[in-house]
Formats: structure tokens, C-alpha cells, sequence
């Protein structure tokens, strides 16, 4: 009787639930990956979202840089401020002026942000601890440089003489410009001054946006761990104006620090390799001016550029950050807004 009831319940044994079959492979892969932190948005997704941000800061952005570009060409003082400059401007070329360059600045805005946001995710995978998968401060550094000197060469010089060269001429009329746009000022540049006249200014362009770069992207991979608790390739997507709030953050030290870099750059381009030219190189530009204009030329265009830069980073990840949420969302693992 009492084998017969036995026999009549389950045993413990057999009451458990039954086991789950293992992962599969890729997919206990995938999750371990995203524990340690490699999983993380592929550098052509980064490129992509980099070159939409560009344009849509340029479009906003352009009356800005043109006012810069005026201020630290003026050496006769004929700009009394931020205001004043953009009034003159608007007064005597009208309202359409204040776009000038707008072509060269956007493409090599949107070509810029493809290149620095691609090939920082390149070289941050160069630096990734093979154990952990993350990117030290040092490596994050030097990713940021490195993308900063890359594109400072292949795009940002070339690009920048154009545009600083179109922005210098005053007036709309077609008649009176030496440059009637960007293909003739590329071509004209090339025929009287040779090619590497699209280079000129590269050096402290180089230091310029190397120093920008390094410090910006380990800004913004700082601001939004600390601020939004955001770490790459965990799936929580950013609100646009959390990114809008990192991006102006991290866009503000660079201009404060690499600002002699710029207004030397500046004056290089707009010189030219033929004619008269004022200055020899980076170190005797710097020496010059500050000579014959003091110490603060050096900083000429700063307001401006703050009140540029910062915006134009809070405009560009506010939507980049929006493309790449976008493929973390999709294809690696579902987001925590």
C-alpha cells in the first residue's frame, strides 16, 4: 500500500521544471559582449550620422563663422564687436552675405563629420583593451587627435581657404568679386599659386583641430556618463536635448584653448602663397601679430567662434547621436529611454 501510494505522487525529482537549452553560441556571445562593453556602433553608421549632423549646423550656423571670418581680418578696427560686424554686413551687402561660403562650409562639414566621427571609431577599436573592450582616457585621446589631424588634412584646409577667401570679399556683385564661387576660387587658387595653395595655413589647422578633437570626444563620452549615466553600445538612446546639453559642453573648451591656432590659420589662407605676403609661417605669424597687435589678436574671433562651435556641437550630436540611437536601438539591443 504504501509502494502503491508512493508510486501514485511525483517524486521531487520530477517535479522541477523542466531545464532550458543552452543559447546559441552568437547569441551568449552577443550578450557577453555588450557586458564588457564591445559591442558598439560600426564606424560607417558613425560616419553616416556624423555627415547629417554637419549639414543641418551649417544651415544654422553660417551668418556666425562669416562675422568670424570678418572680425579677424579686420586689422584697421573697422568692426567695433559681434553686432556691429553682422549690421555693417547686412547693411551694405544685405541680409544674403551673411551665407556666403555657405557651399564649401557645408560639404566640408558634412565630408568632416564623416571622416572625424569614422575614423575616431576606428582608431578608438585600435585602443580597446582586448579583455574588457573599453578605451582608456589616454586612448580616447589619441583617437580623438588622430581624427583631428586626419581631417585637418584631407578635408578642412582645402576647404577652408575657399570659403575664408569668399568670405573676405565684400559685396554680392558678381562683377566686382574676384571669386565668383567656390569651383572658380578652387580653380583660380590652383593655376596662380599651385597646389599646395589649397594647403596653405595646414600646420596650425593640424594643431587646431587636433587639440579640438582630443578634447571634445573624451568631453562628450565624460558628459554623458556623467550627466545621462550613457555608455556606448548599452541601448539607451539619448534624449536630443540631453545630447544638445553634452555636445555644448564638450564644444567649449576647445575654442578657449586653440584660438591662436585659428586666427594664425585664418591669416594664412587669406594671404595667399603669391603677392604680398605678411607672413612666413605659423611661428612668425604668431610673433607678428602679437607684436603689432598684442596678445589678445591673438584670441581675435573667440566670442564668435563660442558662439558657434558650442551651438554647432549641441546641432550636430543632437542628431547624430538620434542616427546612432538609432542603430543601437535595432541592432543591439533594445533601448531604455
Amino acid at each position: 500500500m504504501a509502494a502503491a501510494a508512493a508510486s501514485d505522487f511525483p517524486s521531487s525529482s520530477s517535479s522541477s521544471p523542466p531545464s532550458m537549452p543552452p543559447p546559441p553560441p552568437q547569441a551568449a556571445s552577443l550578450s557577453e559582449d555588450r557586458r564588457v562593453g564591445r559591442a558598439s556602433v560600426p564606424p560607417y553608421v558613425k560616419a553616416a550620422a556624423g555627415s547629417v549632423g554637419g549639414v543641418m549646423e551649417a544651415c544654422c550656423l553660417q551668418p556666425i563663422d562669416v562675422i568670424k571670418t570678418r572680425l579677424q581680418l579686420d586689422r584697421s578696427g573697422a568692426y567695433r564687436g559681434i553686432a556691429h560686424c553682422g549690421t555693417t554686413v547686412v547693411r551694405s551687402e544685405g541680409v544674403r552675405a551673411l551665407w556666403k561660403g555657405l557651399t564649401p562650409f557645408a560639404t566640408h562639414l558634412t565630408l568632416k563629420y564623416a571622416l572625424r566621427l569614422g575614423s575616431n571609431a576606428v582608431l578608438q577599436s585600435a585602443f580597446k583593451d582586448p579583455g574588457t573592450g573599453k578605451v582608456s582616457a589616454h586612448g580616447r585621446l589619441a583617437s580623438g587627435f588622430g581624427a583631428g589631424v586626419l581631417e585637418a588634412l584631407l578635408i578642412v584646409t582645402p576647404f577652408e581657404v575657399v570659403k575664408i577667401r569668399l568670405q573676405q570679399q565684400k559685396g554680392l556683385s558678381p562683377d566686382l568679386l574676384r571669386y565668383k564661387g567656390p569651383i572658380h576660387c578652387a580653380r583660380t587658387i590652383v593655376r596662380e599659386e599651385g597646389l599646395f595653395g589649397m594647403w596653405a595655413g595646414a600646420l596650425p589647422t593640424v594643431m587646431r583641430n587636433g587639440t579640438n578633437q582630443a578634447a571634445m570626444f573624451t568631453a562628450k563620452n565624460t558628459f554623458d556618463i556623467v550627466l545621462w549615466k550613457k555608455h556606448e553600445g548599452d541601448g539607451k538612446v539619448l534624449q536630443p536635448w540631453q545630447s544638445m546639453v553634452s555636445g555644448f559642453l564638450a564644444g567649449t573648451a576647445g575654442p578657449v584653448c586653440t584660438g591662436p591656432f585659428d586666427v594664425v590659420k585664418t591669416r594664412l589662407m587669406a594671404q595667399g602663397r603669391t603677392g604680398d605676403i605678411k607672413y612666413k609661417g605659423m611661428v612668425h605669424a604668431i610673433r607678428t601679430i602679437y607684436t603689432e597687435e598684442g596678445l589678445r589678436a591673438l584670441w581675435k574671433g573667440l566670442l564668435p567662434r563660442l558662439m558657434r562651435i558650442p551651438p554647432g556641437q549641441a546641432i550636430m550630436w543632437a542628431v547624430a547621436d538620434q542616427v546612432m540611437g538609432l542603430y543601437e536601438r535595432s541592432y543591439l539591443q533594445p533601448a531604455h529611454l
